[in-house]
Formats: C-alpha cells, structure tokens, sequence
C-alpha cells in the first residue's frame, strides 16, 4: 500500500518539534498536525485582557495560545498552537536535580544523567539558551531574600531561550548561520507568556521547526487528530490510519491520512485524552499503564502584590532569576507586562487550612485586616506593574491519575504519594518572607484559596517508560510497547519529577529519542553514494 507519510507527528510542541527535524533530516516524509493556529508576533495580544487572542476556549471562538484546564485535583495551564508551549512558556530553561535520574518508572532502565548529558547540551544550543543579563525589581528582591536566608550562593540568573543583542535591533539569524529568521533584541518588556511580539523569544517556530519546513516537513495547522488505527487491524506494522478534524473552522471538514508511524505529541492534555479514547477502541493492545504517573511538579503558583510606588516588577523576561533553596526545591518570579492584569479576577487573598469553609473565613479576614491595601491592589495599583509571581517547585513525587468517565471525559483520579496540594510549608514561609521583602500582599487562585486544588503549568507525565507493559506505556527509546513504529515523544514520557521547568528536559528527551531511530534507507544509499564520489575525488 502507498502511504501518505512516512510520519505523523501529532502536536508541534517540544517533543513534536524535534521529532519533526530530526527525521526529516534523516529523509523521512513528515506531517505534523498541530489543533492550534500559525502566528506571529504581530497576531499575539498586546495584554492579556484580549481573551480572544490570549486563550484558547474553542466553544467561545478564543483560539488563543493558552489553555486552562479544570479538573478535581489541579488546575492546568498549557500552550496551543504552532510551536507549542513554546508560545506561552516563560522560557526558562533549568537542568533537573540529581534525584531526577534516579526515581520513578524509568529508574535502572538506563542511566540516565549520562545519556541525556549531551542531549541537554544539544538542546539548550537549539533553543538558543543564553544566561539572563539583567536584574529588575521582581529578581532583586529574590536576591534580597536569598541574602535574608543566607542562600547568596544558591541564587542564579536563568539560563533562557531569549536573543538579548540589542534591544528591539533587527539582525540577521544569529544562531543557524542565518538559515534561520531574523531575529530582534529582548527589551525586557515581560510580555513573554502573551506572547512574544519583539521577535525576540525562541519559540520552535523559530528553531526546530522552521529548520523542519526548509528540508520539506509539512505542518498541518488548526486541525484536531481523532482516531490512530492500525491499517493491518494488530501490530501496526503495515501502517496506520490517521483521521482529523478541522478544529476552526466551519464546516467542520474531516480528512484522513495515512503513515508508516506515528509520534504522539501533544501534551499531556492531548497525548493522554487522545491515548485513553484509543485504548478503548483502535489501540486495545496499549498498556494498562495510560494515564497513571500523573506529575504536577509538586508546585504552588502564588501572586505577591507590592504597596511601594516606586517597585515596578513588570519589568524583565518572565522568569529572569531561581534561587535553590533545599537540594528538593527551588523559588522563581514570574512577571507578565504592564497592563496584564486579568489574572486579579480569578485572585483572592491567600489563605490556607484544611477546608473550604476555613479558606472562606481567612479570604474574609483578610480583606475586614487590611480593606485598604486590597482596594489598592485590585482597583488602584496596576496589578502586572505591582504583582510578582512566585512559582514554586519540588522534585518530590506526588502523582494523580487521569481516567476517561462514562461521557468520554478525562478527569483526574488520585495516585500514588501525598496528593498535590497548594498548602507546602516551605512554599508558605518563602511567600511570607518575600511579601516583607516587597511590602506586599500575596493572593492566589480563587480555585486554590476555596477549593484547596493545586495549580500547575507543568502537567507531565501519563505514558510512564517501563521494562514492560506491566510497568509502562512506553520503553526507554519512547516505543510504544504493543505496537511498530509509535512513540510518545512529549511531556507524557517523563517519569519522574524533574521539579524545574520541564521544556529543556523533554527537547533533551525527544534529541535522545530520534537519535535510536536509523536514517531511512534511501538517504543512506543517497549519502554512501556521495561518500564514494567524495573518495575518488579525492584520489584523483
């Protein structure tokens, strides 16, 4: 049977990305399908109270490039559209702590600090890392705290997927010998998670991707896969069937395609959802293991809101400084640029305790204990230019489940380990701390302060590696055990809780991935010809 593509990689995300360059440099023929839309800086929205272009609620015809996702134990923010995550991330690019390598279902499969060593080294080139060269006042009151702690030693700038050069100058592709775009300087706006609209963020539409499409990758945008079945009906060796809908547009128009394999790709969110719906019908042989492992990243998001005039903690690129406070944990400030200030609807102050009526009674004392300083927060100050966030991690594993319901839903079960929690006591004194440090007052999310449910944007995990279909949904070269020529190759994969940003993890992962995968056939015989030629070139 002629098949369409070689393959089908579903998501344009980081693992879908390098997937999507890697064999198409190895001669295969790719089409990667992504369910958001194509953009450029000029289509992202100047602050986020433009809904419309920030988030991504299909049913409203918000086809932004951020998601948020509500379910009984954590509430999820994640990217849409080409590129992924990358569009909305804040581009912080940290390596895992040595407990990373060592636990969860992957343990003992591979040592892993060493095979992914120079994957990491790879990754971070193609990102194009560089170290953050300035402090404004969010980092310098993290370096302040560091100094209260006496964790001077244990405060960083980030390494980041930013171009600084000059601010706002256009240049030439500084990072592929301009078989890239060109690129402009960072200046520090803060506008990194709406979207970069300087040029200045390497988002994988500016790297892996673009790459991709030069040596003849197709990308499919706007469409939504629905069905991945074998053609031979079994093992999936003669290929598989790929059906789509246009996620849109109206009609809704259907297509189907055909590959040799398929790279899932898309998220936790849609690698999972779309894992379960399958395992129900077209791929019965996946491995009971879908959807166990669920990792939140162990993580509290909590807003500090300065009284002081003179700070402005707008200013800077989203997360420009880390301070490692225990060999388990570490603190980060999130800024978005000033004018940004939706995120106060969803905002009451912080509070903790076992139940929601306890939560409620601490939201109301705390508004009657300081009326006026919240009125200023919320009414007078401008929240992005006086609100730091603090994204706190752990690398301790705490995992959820996420099943399918009796409607098709996926919804989050309890697992293995402490249910995540936003009430972490070193996330509590670190956030009173740095709330002297600024003067100020600190919030959370509403479904945090009355609900007691944790918040995450590093929803991982879902498709554990294991020795075995007893252990996992993959094994460690990302093979999908039960079927031929099927990977997941995204945040799905990682089984174990890195406790840092995970994008330069899972890029590192997919780098390692595609490199067990053999050149196809006929651009091998293509190279050993030119080889030969070479040879006797060279003899004469």
């Amino acid at each position: 049977m002629q098949l369409d593509y070689d393959y089908i990689i579903i998501g344009s995300g980081f693992g879908g990305s390098v997937s999507a360059l890697r064999l198409a440099e190895k001669g295969y023929k790719v089409l990667v399908i992504e369910k958001g839309k194509w953009y450029k800086p000029d289509d992202f929205p100047k602050t986020n109270w433009n809904l419309k272009k920030w988030l991504w609620i299909p049913f409203l015809r918000f086809f932004g490039i951020m998601k948020i996702s509500f379910f009984k134990h954590v509430l999820i923010i994640s990217g849409t559209g080409v590129g992924g995550g990358s569009l909305v991330y804040a581009n912080a690019l940290p390596v895992p702590k040595e407990s990373f390598y060592k636990h969860g279902s992957w343990k003992g499969l591979a040592d892993w600090k060493e095979e992914l060593k120079t994957h990491y080294d790879k990754a971070l080139q193609m990102l194009g890392a560089d170290r953050n060269p300035k402090l404004f006042d969010g980092d310098l009151a993290l370096k302040e705290l560091a100094g209260r702690l006496k964790l001077e030693d244990k405060f960083e700038h980030t390494d980041v997927a930013v171009f600084f050069g000059e601010p706002d100058k256009e240049v030439k592709d500084p990072y592929f010998k301009s078989e890239g775009p060109d690129r402009s300087g960072c200046n520090f706006c803060g506008g990194c998670m709406t979207g970069c609209r300087h040029n200045a963020k390497n988002t994988l539409d500016k790297n892996y991707l673009w790459l991709a499409r030069k040596i003849g990758a197709e990308i499919l945008a706007e469409t939504e896969v629905t069905d991945v079945k074998p053609i031979d009906g079994n093992s999936g060796s003669s290929g598989y069937r790929v059906k789509t809908k246009r996620k849109t547009g109206f009609p809704t128009r259907r297509e189907e395609f055909t590959a040799k394999g398929v790279v899932f790709s898309g998220g936790v969110l849609g690698t999972i959802k779309l894992l379960l719906k399958l395992k129900k019908k077209s791929l019965p042989g996946l491995s009971e293991k879908v959807g166990d492992n669920i990792l939140t990243n162990n993580e509290t998001l909590i807003s500090v809101s300065t009284l002081d005039k003179d700070r402005d903690v707008s200013k800077g690129v989203a997360i420009g400084s880390i301070l490692h406070t225990d060999e388990n944990s570490h603190l980060e400030v999130v800024r978005y640029s000033e004018g940004s200030g939706f995120w106060k609807l969803l905002h009451t102050p912080y509070t903790t305790g076992k139940n929601s009526f306890v939560r409620i009674a601490g939201i109301i004392g705390a508004f009657l204990g300081s009326p006026i300083k919240y009125l200023k927060i919320y009414w007078f100050n401008s929240w992005s230019k006086s609100t730091a966030v603090l994204l706190f991690m752990q690398s301790i594993n705490s995992t959820l489940k996420f099943r399918q319901n009796i409607f098709g839903n996926m919804v989050s079960r309890s697992g293995s380990g402490k249910r995540p929690s936003p009430d972490i006591p070193e996330s509590i004194e670190l956030t009173r701390k740095y709330s002297e440090v600024i003067n100020g007052k600190a919030s959370s999310f509403l479904f945090e302060s009355i609900g007691n449910r944790s918040s995450t944007a590093h929803i991982l995990g879902g498709a554990p590696m294991g020795k075995d279909p007893s252990e996992g949904v993959i094994d460690k070269d990302h093979r999908v055990f039960g079927y031929e020529n099927m990977y997941v190759i995204d945040g799905s994969a990682i089984s174990s809780n890195p406790g840092v940003n995970p994008s330069l993890t899972i890029t590192a992962m997919a780098e390692r991935a595609m490199d067990q995968i053999k050149i196809k056939e006929t651009r091998r015989k293509t190279q050993e010809a030119r080889r030969k030629k070479q040879d006797v070139r060279s003899k004469t």
